[in-house]
């Protein structure tokens, strides 16, 4: 069975966004980008909620993205390699190929797609891996932490979230970046 995977860029006080929405502070040096690039290369399917799937496909949208560096055609090239799965109730066309959206969250669904997959899933944006966090579908964590407290926002885990972790690797980065990686314990 493949494992559900959530990524998240987050700061040290855990949120993905501040209060006036942004993420600036979370933008990646090289470094940090080449590894993530290298996390998704052999992803199949990328779960993404109506927000994050909206500001990931640039990636496909916008081609001068890619054409700025070859890290960046990289990571282009591999996301869009990639099946995409939107959960929204607003959003009803995709602007990305190999993307599908469904209007509601359907744990079984989720769980059938775990086990036909062929290769890990991850799922990113804080509101629908909620969803899989309540659903126990969720096996790791792979959490970017930014040396920054941003006071409030968009917290990268639900409030209610009662889930064990152990931790299973670490890697520090040169901009202070830790990359932390953990198992849940269902």
């Amino acid at each position: 069975m493949a494992k559900l995977i959530y990524i998240a860029n987050l700061s040290l006080d855990g949120y993905t966004e501040d209060r006036d929405g942004t993420f600036e502070w979370a933008a990646p040096n090289d470094e940090v980008f080449a590894f993530i690039t290298e996390l998704l290369r052999p992803v199949g399917t990328q779960l993404y909620g109506r927000r994050m799937y909206e500001t990931m496909a640039v990636w496909e949208t916008d081609p001068t993205l890619g054409a700025q560096s070859e890290l960046m055609a990289d990571f282009a090239s591999v996301w869009q390699a990639s099946v995409k799965v939107v959960y929204s109730t607003t959003l009803h066309d995709a602007s990305t190929a190999k993307t599908r959206i469904e209007h509601g969250f359907d744990p079984d669904a989720l769980r059938a797609m775990k086990t036909s997959a062929t290769s890990d899933l991850t799922i990113g944006g804080p509101t629908v891996t909620a969803h899989a966090f309540d659903a126990g579908l969720v096996d790791e964590c792979h959490l970017f932490v930014y040396p920054v407290l941003v006071g409030g926002g968009k917290a990268a885990f639900p409030s209610d979230a009662n889930v064990q972790l152990e931790l299973l690797e670490e890697r520090r980065f040169a901009n202070g970046v830790v990359c932390l990686r953990y198992r849940t314990e269902i």
